[in-house]
């Protein structure tokens, strides 16, 4: 079983950054695909930007030029950095991890972009 914990979540006004961080348990990261979702109450979870185990990289239009993602096989880490947050970027993100045995999620962080 995969534990996937995400953190860097919390209160940012617009035009600010933030980074979220997915750790998993395990050296799993290298192997999988991982990709950070979010979800408003009540709508489905949309994808935000994933990476392959070979470092292919997709975006959202909506976030392309504003967010990157990046892996750190050495600490099973995913990291999500936002910059240039806008409010309808409020929403709980999460971290999704995929591989050949399993396709687990994280309890996901709140992002709240507000003045």
């Amino acid at each position: 079983q995969v534990q996937l914990v995400e953190s860097g979540g919390g209160l940012v006004q617009p035009g600010g950054s933030l980074r979220l961080s997915c750790a998993a348990s395990g050296s799993i990261i290298r192997i999988s695909v991982v990709g950070w979702y979010r979800q408003a109450s009540g709508k489905q979870r949309d994808l935000v930007a994933s990476i392959t185990s070979g470092g292919r990289i997709n975006y959202a239009d909506s976030v392309k030029g504003r967010f990157t993602i990046s892996r750190d096989n050495a600490q099973n880490t995913v990291y999500l950095q936002m910059d240039s947050l806008k409010p309808e970027g409020t929403d709980v993100y999460y971290c999704n991890l995929q591989h050949p045995y399993g396709n687990y999620w994280g309890q996901g962080t709140q992002v709240s972009v507000s003045t």
